[in-house]
């Protein structure tokens, strides 16, 4: 019979499961606990939580969120779960603890956008820009031909001058 401790535990994985866009299952056996706490620093400074739970109610919330099966076989062993609502966060951390320590962290696979992908494919989402690399960029595009628009029209004698004088330089 589960406890109710547990049943809020589950209950918080699967909001955790429903939530995320990024869930990166990793196995982190032979980490120190210095070493394993400036990883979960590292994760908490971007908002993303770095979860160990019990492997059996971490089945019992995927299968609640609409995961049974997907990564039932990952589970097994010492396992910490990034959840990220940006799902490119994590593994940039990933990437970067990694070079530090190369052997010490492995991605068992991981959920981007609802869909399962190998261990391998960490590093390729880590080369992606993350989500605020990608609004600052869309904005910055976004202001560009409103900015030129309001100079447009604050100069237009100033430009048709210039106009006439490229034109006329064009004919000489």
């Amino acid at each position: 019979m589960p406890t109710v401790s547990k049943s809020t535990i589950v209950k918080d994985m699967v909001d955790r499961f429903q939530k995320s866009k990024g869930i990166y299952i990793t196995n982190y056996q032979g980490i120190d606990v210095k070493t394993v706490t400036q990883l979960r620093k590292s994760f908490r400074d971007q908002g993303i939580d770095y979860v160990v739970t019990k492997n059996t109610l971490t089945k019992i919330a995927a299968k609640q969120a609409g995961y049974e099966g997907v990564i039932d076989n990952l589970l097994s062993g010492q396992v910490g779960i990034a959840y990220s609502e940006d799902p490119v966060a994590p593994a940039k951390i990933i990437k970067e603890f990694k070079k530090q320590n190369e052997e010490l962290l492995d991605v068992l696979g991981l959920i981007f956008d609802g869909e399962l992908y190998p261990a391998e494919k960490y590093k390729d989402f880590a080369s992606l820009p993350s989500k605020d690399e990608l609004l600052a960029s869309l904005s910055s595009m976004l202001k560009q031909p409103a900015t030129k628009f309001v100079t447009a029209l604050n100069n237009p004698f100033a430009k048709l001058l210039s106009s006439l004088n490229n034109l006329k330089n064009t004919k000489n």
